[in-house]
């Protein structure tokens, strides 16, 4: 899902092994011994702790601009039920979350979800679930960057109080320039190690929630005055998702709300890189999404009780700035000398996720690349920063192109792009959750702590996003659905959604043709925790 401005936001709206004879892996597993079957990659172990761990899965999601972009839409389709939705958004998140962390655990690999599923459903299945990682977060990363550069621009506006400096955002030369050099800066930024990223992390998401504490504090102060009419008065109803009006409403939002916790799992992809990386990163995305569910619903609540959720006035519905909220209450709420500080923060948000969303798709790519799966060229780590470079270029370059070709082609087109990424979001997901119940079927029924962790829960929130992934592809069908364009009577985002995974299809066979070991089970194999331990 995109993380844009204007049209690009609005898209918003809608939505949703038998072991080898193989290196023992890299870093510190954290129990001493080697993972299972897994190759080493060269990165640089033990950079990372559990907070630098649990900042990155925070700056990934961006809470600060998902929350401008999206409290607004999601008021809109369940009124006062919004922090309700949050909370139904969170559930299937947690416990795939879950999923992952029992995974990691066994198999501490950057390259997650594709290794996982590769060693419980086999090599195909798992080159598709990489290749929805790898596809969804250069999606992510081109919008981004273009949030990032149309929040820079909005930003010079307001502090020069020129309105022509604003409108800089609108010139398609000067908006492509400036989203480069910022794909460019990410990319330099990552490319020299998790030691850089994670310094420039703490300031931006310190930044982000300091501002965000600072809005809640002002808005619960604030509510109930004269100078907001259409304040409401907080009642525990708003956390009960069964009072949300219709069905239908309910799954718009929880499609919505949903996207807006995805990127956590970036914890995991550094887990080659975490000390203790067989549990630190584990416990890192659950403290990101603790941190997460509570920013949303204390930000959700307090701007209901201060404006409400109608479409009148400064209401969160209203849709003359329901895609971007903030920009809408930071002066009323916090005043013209504080409010800036909100317009500051949704930058920040923007550029940290812009920066940390790199860290999945390199080290997916790595991960692919070393076991085969990929042109052995992008398995190299270079010499000095210990990082996927040729990964970590390849996708900043995949990004600027992508953007620049979208931007330069068609609005539409774009719009539609992100649209199909909340697909592309849930598919990968739900095949790591199902990875997680398929590996660990022989040890469910060992314990109860077994049976929840690594049986129910993983199944139930596989299951979950199994739902709106279907939903999702019904509802992409109807050409209604994102621009409203269409190609031989299909919806184009239903065009692109599945076009752009069944491009992962033909490039699997590609590659199948050109690097067979990897699809006969000789670099990476299915197994079992059991067959593993009597090996």
């Amino acid at each position: 899902m995109s993380r844009t401005v204007g049209a690009e936001t609005a898209a918003l709206n809608v939505l949703f092994m038998t072991q080898l004879d193989v290196r023992p892996m890299a870093g510190n597993t954290g129990d001493g011994d080697p993972a299972d079957g897994m190759r080493a990659k060269g990165l640089s172990g033990n950079s990372v702790g559990l907070l630098g761990s649990a900042v990155i899965g925070v700056s990934t999601v961006a809470p600060v601009y998902c929350l401008t972009s999206t409290l607004g839409s999601t008021a809109g389709e369940v009124g006062l039920q919004m922090p309700a939705v949050f909370l139904a958004g969170f559930l299937p998140m947690l416990l795939v979350a879950f999923a992952y962390r029992e995974l990691n655990k066994v198999m501490p690999d950057c390259g997650t979800s594709f290794t996982w599923t590769v060693k419980a459903f086999g090599p195909k299945v798992g080159w598709m679930c990489g290749w929805g990682l790898v596809i969804a977060t250069i999606i992510v990363l081109s919008n981004l960057a273009g949030v990032a550069t149309s929040y820079f621009w909005l930003l010079a506006g307001e502090i020069t109080g020129s309105d022509d400096v604003a409108a800089l955002d609108g010139n398609k030369a000067v908006h492509i320039v400036t989203c480069l050099a910022l794909v460019a800066l990410a990319t330099v930024i990552s490319y020299r190690g998790m030691t850089a990223t994670k310094g420039v992390q703490y300031a931006l998401v310190g930044l982000q929630l300091v501002v965000l504490a600072v809005f809640v504090a002002m808005a619960f102060g604030k509510a109930g005055s004269a100078d907001f009419p259409t304040s409401a008065d907080f009642s525990w109803s708003w956390l009960n998702p069964f009072a949300v009006q219709s069905f239908g409403a309910f799954t718009a939002g929880l499609s919505l709300s949903i996207f807006m916790y995805w990127g956590w799992d970036a914890c995991l992809t550094a887990n080659e890189e975490t000390t203790g990386s067989t549990r630190t990163p584990g416990r890192a995305a659950l403290v990101a999404m603790i941190v997460l569910v509570g920013s949303y619903l204390a930000t959700g609540v307090a701007a209901q009780m201060v404006v409400g959720s109608g479409d009148k006035g400064l209401g969160l519905a209203n849709p003359d700035t329901s895609d971007n909220v903030f920009a809408a209450l930071a002066g009323p709420v916090m005043g013209p000398a504080l409010g800036i500080l909100l317009f500051v923060a949704v930058l920040a948000s923007a550029a940290a996720s812009l920066q940390t969303t790199f860290i999945p798709v390199a080290r997916t790519v790595l991960a692919m690349s070393t076991y085969e799966a990929l042109p052995a060229s992008y398995s190299k780590v270079h010499e000095r920063f210990r990082t996927p470079g040729r990964a970590t270029v390849m996708a900043g370059i995949a990004t600027g192109v992508f953007y620049t070709v979208m931007t330069l082609v068609s609005g539409h087109v774009l719009v539609d792009t992100i649209y199909a990424l909340g697909l592309m979001i849930c598919f990968y997901y739900a095949l790591t959750a199902f990875a997680c119940v398929w590996y660990f079927r022989a040890e469910v029924l060992r314990s109860g702590r077994d049976l929840l962790f690594k049986g129910l829960f993983p199944l139930v929130g596989g299951l979950l996003l199994s739902a709106v992934f279907a939903k999702t592809l019904v509802d992409m069908w109807d050409p209604a659905y994102g621009s409203g364009s269409s190609v031989l009577g299909m919806g184009s985002v239903f065009v692109i959604g599945v076009g752009l995974l069944l491009l992962g299809v033909v490039l699997m066979f590609a590659m199948r043709w050109r690097n067979p070991a990897f699809f006969q089970g000789k670099t990476l194999t299915r197994s079992t925790p059991a067959l593993v331990a009597e090996d």
